[in-house]
């Protein structure tokens, strides 16, 4: 009944949420809710790995990046469609996560966060340190790896020739689609047997382990699984701006997204999404206030981080099963 809920609800609002370019044709407001559809898609993942695998992975805008790059060089290189280089980008983002699990998952809490860093940090030193030639297109000398100054016109999904000036809408909706599809895995992890495995690993590890619930092997499986949609959303991130450089790897774009796990409430259904949503309305509104607009997040954060340590969806289903339990029989 618990999975049928989150699906129904998950339904209801992608239906509303279909109905956006319907009732606010704005561009601006369009392409923001596409950047929210992306970023709601890292933030599901990450809090898999985060909120229900119980990794501290801070490799999260890595291999988003990871999932951009390899789209821009099929691409580049090879002249791949992007409705191919799609796919393709997120399965490699699988396998380099895989190897990234197999190194740093035998650690535990904070060393898994130092080492995952220090793994994003040598791929954003390799990409910006990366100055010799490998091709030289008429723009000029093109390192491997983009060097600096990244990948642009590296194709498209077609939609300005079928759709013209209103290419974003079409947007649009692959990002919702894209999101969709990330909600319903996420919920198949957290509703199904991996999230009870890691339910009985964090209440009673003991008694989960001597029934044979490796931990590793579970942490690596959510570790590897929940890549394939962020190395997507890199993907589509990408295609939807036609350019990908070094700020992919940003540390405060890092930041801000864990800061919406935390607003929503870790290791919930619809926490991460609710926690996106509210951060990007804040920053939204506070953009005209300049240097002010970063201390006013961190108010934020820290308000959130107090008062509600649960987060906003935590805090408010703790509500209720107080209250439930205050009832008289």
């Amino acid at each position: 009944m618990t999975i049928r809920r989150d699906l129904l609800i998950g339904l209801g609002l992608a239906l509303l949420v279909a109905l956006l370019p319907a009732v606010i044709g704005m561009r601006y407001v369009l392409t923001q809710a596409t950047l929210f559809f992306i970023w709601g898609i890292v933030v599901l993942q990450w809090n898999l790995v985060l909120g229900i695998g119980g990794i501290f992975s801070l490799a999260q805008m890595a291999l988003f990046a990871v999932g951009a790059y390899a789209t821009a060089m099929l691409g580049y290189y090879f002249a791949m469609p992007m409705v191919l280089a799609m796919p393709l980008a997120a399965l490699i983002t699988v396998v380099v996560s895989t190897l990234v699990g197999l190194a740093c998952l035998r650690l535990k809490g904070p060393y898994v966060a130092l080492l995952t860093l220090a793994v994003a940090q040598v791929l954003y030193l390799l990409i910006v340190n990366d100055t010799e030639c490998f091709t030289n297109p008429s723009s000029g000398c093109m390192p491997l790896f983009g060097g600096v100054r990244g990948f642009t016109r590296f194709g498209d999904l077609g939609f300005r020739d079928l759709f013209g000036a209103k290419w974003y809408v079409a947007n649009y909706y692959l990002g919702l689609v894209l999101l969709c599809l990330a909600a319903a895995f996420s919920i198949a992890i957290i509703r199904g047997p991996m999230g009870l495995a890691f339910q009985a690993l964090r209440d009673n590890p003991g008694c989960a382990m001597a029934r044979g619930v490796s931990r590793f092997k579970y942490q690596l499986w959510i570790f590897a699984l929940s890549a394939f949609f962020t190395g997507l959303a890199g993907s589509f991130y990408a295609v939807h701006f036609a350019a990908v450089g070094p700020t992919a790897f940003s540390i405060t774009t890092l930041l801000f997204l864990l800061s919406m796990i935390v607003v929503g409430g870790i290791g919930t259904v619809w926490g991460p999404l609710l926690g996106a949503l509210l951060l990007m309305l804040a920053d939204e509104t506070m953009r005209e206030f300049g240097d002010w607009r970063d201390i006013g997040l961190g108010v934020i954060l820290a308000g959130f981080v107090i008062l509600l340590p649960k987060g906003v969806l935590g805090s408010l289903q703790g509500l209720v099963q107080r209250l439930r339990r205050a009832r008289p029989s």
